[in-house]
C-alpha cells in the first residue's frame, strides 16, 4: 500500500493580503472598544489586554482559514487529515487560563469575573474576525458593550433593592459598658439579621463578634450606628 506525501508542503506561506489585514484591524478595533470600557472601570484587564487577546485570536483565525489552503487543496489525494477547527478549540482553552488569572478571591468575595468573561468573549470576537465573519463579530461587540454599560444601572438597582451581603464584625466595647444592654439594642435593629453572636474578652475588654446579613445600604447604616455608640471603642470588619 503506497503512501502519498505532500510534496512541497514546506513551502506553504501566508502573504498578508487585504482580506487578512481587514480581519486583523477589525479585531483590533472591536477588542479596543471593549477594552476602553474595562479601562474606564479601572479593571485589571483593560485596553491593551483586550486588544492583545482579540488580535491574537484573530491571527489564529486567519492562520486556520488562510494558512492551510495549499494543504487543503491536496488533502483529497492524500491520507493526511487536516482539521483546522482545532485552532479555534485551542484558542477557547487557552483563553480560559488567561481569564482565570484575573479572577481574585478574598474570603467570600470574588472579583473580576466580569472582566474574565469579557476576555473570553473578546477572544471569540477576534476569532470570528480572523475567519472572516466580521459582521457577526461586530454584533457580538455591540451586545457585549450593551451588557457592560447599559445594564450597569439595572445591576446597581438589583443590588440596592434585593441583594444581601454577609460579613463578620468584631465590636470592641468601651470600658465599663454593659454588654447585655448593648446586645439588647442590637436586637432592636430589625433591618439587620444577626447570626453567631459571641462575647469574648481581649486585653481586658469585652468584644462582641457577630455575623450580620442585610442589604449593603442597611449594613453601612448599621455599622455607622454601632461605631458611633458611646459604648463602642472600635468596630472591625473581619
Amino acid at each position: 500500500m503506497s503512501v502519498t506525501t505532500l510534496a512541497g508542503a514546506d513551502l506553504t506561506t501566508l502573504s498578508l493580503d487585504g482580506d487578512a489585514l481587514v480581519r486583523l484591524l477589525a479585531a483590533t478595533v472591536l477588542g479596543a472598544a471593549v477594552g476602553i470600557e474595562r479601562e474606564a472601570g479601572d479593571q485589571p484587564a483593560g485596553l491593551r489586554t483586550h486588544i492583545a487577546v482579540a488580535l491574537g485570536a484573530a491571527l489564529f483565525g486567519v492562520i486556520s482559514t488562510l494558512g492551510f489552503l495549499e494543504l487543503e487543496g491536496r488533502r483529497s489525494g492524500t491520507n493526511v487529515n487536516i482539521d483546522v477547527t482545532r485552532v479555534a478549540s485551542n484558542v477557547a482553552v487557552g483563553i480560559g487560563f488567561l481569564g482565570a488569572g484575573v479572577i481574585f478571591r478574598s474570603g467570600n468575595s470574588i472579583r473580576n469575573l466580569t472582566t474574565a468573561a469579557s476576555l473570553w468573549t473578546v477572544a471569540a470576537i477576534g476569532l470570528a474576525c480572523g475567519v472572516g465573519d466580521i459582521g457577526t463579530a461586530a454584533v457580538a461587540t455591540v451586545v457585549l458593550l450593551g451588557s457592560l454599560v447599559l445594564l450597569r444601572p439595572l445591576r446597581d438597582t438589583i443590588r440596592r433593592r434585593w441583594s444581601r451581603t454577609s460579613l463578620t464584625v468584631r465590636v470592641h466595647l468601651a470600658t465599663g459598658a454593659d454588654a447585655t444592654a448593648f446586645l439588647a439594642r442590637l436586637d432592636e435593629l430589625s433591618e439587620v439579621e444577626l447570626d453567631k453572636v459571641f462575647l469574648e474578652k481581649e486585653d481586658g475588654h469585652v468584644v462582641v463578634a457577630a455575623t450580620l446579613s442585610a442589604r449593603p445600604d442597611q449594613v453601612r447604616l448599621w455599622m455607622t450606628h454601632v461605631s458611633t455608640s458611646s459604648d463602642v471603642d472600635s468596630l472591625v470588619q473581619v
